[in-house]
């Protein structure tokens, strides 16, 4: 059992009799919890909204939003054990494999519903929206969502630049200008070339969007608005996966959040691509 449900088990007899109905409806139910409010789950357990958060400092949380995070942290590594050197000891066939990658993906993708902040994300969006410039940036794993971002924002007529080379990141970010962007995007949060350049880049007077992990790092600390991801892998792992994903997926909710708000002025442009695309057809 995960170590904060065993938790909840080992502390149900010290709880009041409200606390205990919260806490069995976890243990039995924990994957819905991290996608419910205290009013959700009050309604589910019979008890009121204020047992809930009494209920949280009970086993140590400081609210209801860390306890969830702190469970999605659980969930999500127990699942995700495909990603580390554990698989060897499994011979499992490559259907049996397509299930399971199937399922973390899915996992991880839900779990940025309860590691997201709907302000910085508002925040994030109207920060883009005034931007001339946008850079993205990550390495390893991370460069397939800096890359996927500055292909979107491409799309929607932003001078959007990603690119693997430092020194000339180093050379462009003078450019940079009150208003412009620098994502950083970095599952540790940790990565020394990324935090260097977004260092940077906010010394430019450019606005730094971090794509980073829930658990507060260096990258998290410099920047002016987090986006933060899931725990959903080990930091020692046999590739990036599940990670990748929550990435990906704020990196399509800005894409198009921005185009809903700007989208009806380019829809002729998109017809145009769309048009030229279709002649060009092999």
């Amino acid at each position: 059992m995960n170590s904060l449900l065993t938790k909840i088990e080992n502390q149900l007899n010290q709880l009041t009799e409200a606390e205990r109905q919260i806490g069995k409806f976890i243990i039995e139910n924990a994957k819905l919890v991290p996608n419910m409010t205290t009013k959700d789950l009050s309604e589910k357990t019979g008890v009121s909204e204020a047992s809930v958060v009494r209920f949280c400092k009970s086993i140590g949380m400081k609210s209801f939003k860390s306890f969830k995070l702190e469970l999605v942290k659980d969930l999500t590594l127990s699942e995700t054990d495909i990603t580390d050197f554990s698989i060897l000891q499994k011979k499992d066939s490559p259907y049996d494999l397509f299930h399971k990658v199937t399922y973390v993906n899915k996992h991880a993708i839900e779990s940025t519903l309860a590691s997201l902040d709907k302000n910085e994300l508002n925040k994030a969006v109207e920060s883009i929206k005034g931007a001339n410039k946008i850079i993205f940036f990550g390495v390893g794993g991370s460069a397939t969502a800096a890359f996927d971002g500055h292909y979107k924002f491409t799309r929607l007529g932003f001078h959007s630049i990603m690119t693997h080379d430092f020194h000339y990141l180093i050379t462009l970010i003078p450019y940079l200008s009150k208003g412009d962007i620098f994502v950083a995007i970095s599952m540790s949060g940790k990565t020394k070339d990324v935090i260097e350049l977004a260092q940077f880049a906010k010394k430019n007077g450019a606005t730094l969007i971090a794509i980073t992990n829930i658990d507060k790092s260096p990258l998290y600390k410099e920047a002016d608005i987090r986006l933060c991801t899931p725990n959903v892998e080990q930091d020692f792992r046999i590739g990036t996966i599940a990670s990748r994903m929550t990435q990906l997926n704020i990196i399509d909710t800005l894409y198009l959040s921005v185009f809903n708000s700007i989208g009806e002025k380019l829809v002729n442009r998109y017809h145009m691509a769309r048009e030229e695309a279709v002649r060009l057809r092999r």
